[in-house]
Order: C-alpha cells, then structure tokens, then sequence
C-alpha cells in the first residue's frame, strides 16, 4: 500500500469518530440543549449495562471458535503488557507531574487503556479491503481481521472493567474522601471575625473550583464509591481471602464483562453457537437483536463524549504537560515497545503463522485511548470533562500516529516475511 492510500485508510475512522463527536458537541449546546448532563448521564449507564455487552457478545458469538481461543494465547498476554507498560508509566508520571487527586487515576488510565475493540473493528476491516493489502485476499484478510478484532474487544472488556474501572473508582473514592476533610477543616485564623467563613481561605478556594467539576452536589442515581469509616475488618487470611473474591467476583459480573463470557462460551461451544447463529438457528433472532442493540454503542459512546467535550471547554483547563505525556506514551513509547516484544515473541515461535495477526498485536500498541473511560467518569461524575478533553487531543493525535505506525508496522512483516 502507498504511503497517501494507508494515510487515508487509517485516518478515515478517526476522522469519523471526529465527526460524530462534533455532532455530540453541538446537540450539548445551550441552542439545541438535547444531551443535557442529565441526558448524557442516563445514556451512559444504557451504554453501560445494554450496549456494550451486546456489542461484544454479537461480536464474538459470530466470529470466534474453540480453535482459535487455543491459538490465539499470545493475544491475552499481549493486551496484558499493554496495560501493564502503559500503566508504569503513567503512574510514573502521575508521581512526576502530580495532577488534582481527582485526576491521578485518569491520567494512568488514559496512558494504560487503549481502544481495543472499536478502532481495530474499523481499522483492520478497512486495511484487509484497500488495494495492495500486504495481508492476502480480500474476504479471507477480512474475516480473520473481524474475529483477531472481535476476540481483541472481549480480551480488553475484562482488562478495562476491572483494571481501569477500578483505576477510577479508586480516584473517585480518594478525591471525595479529601473533599470531606477539607469541608471539615476549621479556621484556625486568630484574626477571624463574623465575617469569616468557616473554612479557610485556601480550602475554599480549592473546593469552589474542584466541587462543581466532579462532586455530584444534587440527588442523582449515579454510581457513587461509598466511604466507609473507621469500620472493623477481620484482619485473618480466610477473611481477606473472602474479602479479593467478593471484589473479583463484583468485577466479573460487570455487564460489560458477562457479556465478554457468555461470548466466549457460545463461540468456543459449536452447539451453542447453532442456536443463535446461522440462517437456520432455531433462536437466531436472539443474535439479530442483540446485533441491533451492540450497533448503537459506538455512536452512543462518541455523542456521549463530544456532549462532555462542550462542558469540558467551558469549565476545564488541562495543563499541557498532561496532554503531551499521554501522547507521547501512547504515540512514542508504547509502539516502540511493541515492536521489541512483537520481534521477540516471533523469534521465540509464539505467534501463529500470519503476518495479519501480528499486525493486530502491533495495532494493540498504538491506538488512542478507549472510550469507555469517558462512560467510566460519567458513571463516576469524576473527571468527565478532563477526560473529554484528553481524548479529543488523543484522538487528533491517533490519526497521524496511526498513519505513521501502520506503515512502519507493515514494511517490519513484509520485510522479514
């Protein structure tokens, strides 16, 4: 493929993404005033326990077998130091730039969760059917390239709503728990008078600008991270064992991850996958609506974070150091990273004989972050609007980066082909 036709094939997804954002922005307008913050909040947790699941079980029900969960093992590990490198460094960063507490968690997450399932179901598709693909025929490149992708969004589903998921909870619960202490702290000026306010002039000034921004101060049914105080925990092993089960099996049934599951099980289980899937399945209309219901997930998603994006430009201010870490993490580093543990595994014989799925695991490397954080602080009401931000430079950011990467990553399988 020519350099200006794997620049418009890599570009065109993210350009689309751009596009609907914008959409997403203008309906958020005062003018048209159609995703109101309560609006966007409502359509986040439709996404979030409807759409997703929906999209990643139609996804992987129709498209992965048995045979190919066995021989796709490097897959899992691949994902795992993607998250595991990204997630080093951004908290190294965190610790160097120190970012508002509320902001901590995003900036690691931002650096460790990348759009896994989404962009490479785009991506990969759309480099399988230009002309001069390096990776065979049409159809066949496509196929294989929607189940690496489908299998790549499942494998990220359990990473992102565990790992990440946690990453912000975690933010969430820090930030509100200093909140608290400062909105307890007393003015200890000897020179106060009636006039005073009860609290001192620095924490007042901290929460007037902080508490607007990610403290829901109005009833709502948002997830909200519960504070527990001074709380009796039993300090045995067989009661801090009970205590990681709960926590792992709380992750495990996320929507998002129970539909990454029963996924799998359908597709790896060939009677299973004949009652769904196929012109003759006897509950072949389950898969069509489910199909139906996962279609809507990625404009959802991309409305949802330019509605945010407006209410982010009014109100937020990201230091540039923040923006410019995370895209030379996920830009910079984390391709070059790739492209050594990718040469290695090949060298060692761990990869299948297909130059298409490597490329998929080099793609791993170098995508944008996922969107699924912005439904994450949504859910949350911590950082939504930081994180609209973050991911609209991200963005514009990936269609150069991808452009440049794809090319590189390709010229390194042809080359050693």
């Amino acid at each position: 493929m020519g350099f200006l036709s794997l620049f418009e094939v890599a570009s065109m997804p993210i350009l689309e993404v751009l596009l609907l954002t914008a959409i997403g922005a203008i309906m958020a307008t005062d003018y048209f005033n159609i995703l109101s913050s309560d609006t966007r909040k409502s359509l986040n947790k439709i996404v979030f326990v409807v759409f997703t699941p929906s999209l990643i079980f139609a996804s992987l029900a129709k498209t992965v077998t048995l045979e190919d969960i066995i021989s796709w093992w490097f897959m899992p590990i691949n994902i795992g130091i993607t998250f595991l490198c990204g997630g080093i460094l951004g908290w190294i960063a965190a610790k160097l730039i120190k970012p508002k507490p509320h902001l901590e968690g995003l900036l690691i997450a931002m650096c460790s969760t990348g759009n896994l399932g989404n962009m490479l179901l785009i991506i990969v598709p759309a480099i399988c059917t230009e002309g001069g693909s390096p990776f065979g025929e049409h159809s066949i490149c496509k196929s294989k390239g929607l189940s690496y992708s489908s299998f790549s969004m499942a494998l990220a589903s359990l990473y992102i709503w565990t790992y990440t998921f946690q990453l912000i909870k975690s933010s969430c619960s820090k930030y509100m728990k200093e909140v608290e202490e400062l909105l307890q702290e007393p003015n200890k000026d000897l020179n106060a008078n009636e006039k005073t306010s009860l609290l001192n002039g620095t924490s007042q000034e901290y929460i007037d600008v902080v508490v607007p921004l990610s403290y829901a101060t109005s009833e709502d049914t948002q997830i909200q991270p519960s504070v527990k105080k001074d709380e009796k925990k039993d300090e045995s092993f067989s009661g801090k064992l009970v205590d990681i089960l709960n926590v792992l099996l709380e992750k495990l049934m996320a929507p998002p991850t129970l539909g990454s599951i029963v996924g799998l099980i359908f597709g790896a289980t060939p009677w299973l996958k004949k009652l769904v899937i196929g012109d003759d399945a006897p509950l072949r209309v389950i898969q069509d609506s489910v199909t139906l219901l996962g279609d809507a997930t990625i404009p959802c998603i991309t409305l949802i974070l330019g509605g945010n994006l407006i209410q982010g430009m009014r109100r937020t201010s990201i230091r540039p150091i923040i923006i410019i870490t995370i895209i030379c993490v996920r830009f910079v580093i984390l391709p070059i990273v790739g492209i050594f543990v990718i040469k290695t595994a090949s060298g060692l014989g761990l990869l299948p004989d297909d130059p298409l799925f490597s490329f998929v695991l080099l793609i791993q490397y170098t995508v944008p972050p996922a969107m699924n954080i912005s439904t994450m602080t949504q859910l949350f009401n911590v950082g939504q609007e930081e994180c609209s931000v973050l991911t609209m430079w991200s963005y514009l950011a990936a269609a150069f980066a991808l452009t440049a990467w794809s090319t590189v990553f390709m010229w390194i399988l042809t080359s050693s082909s």
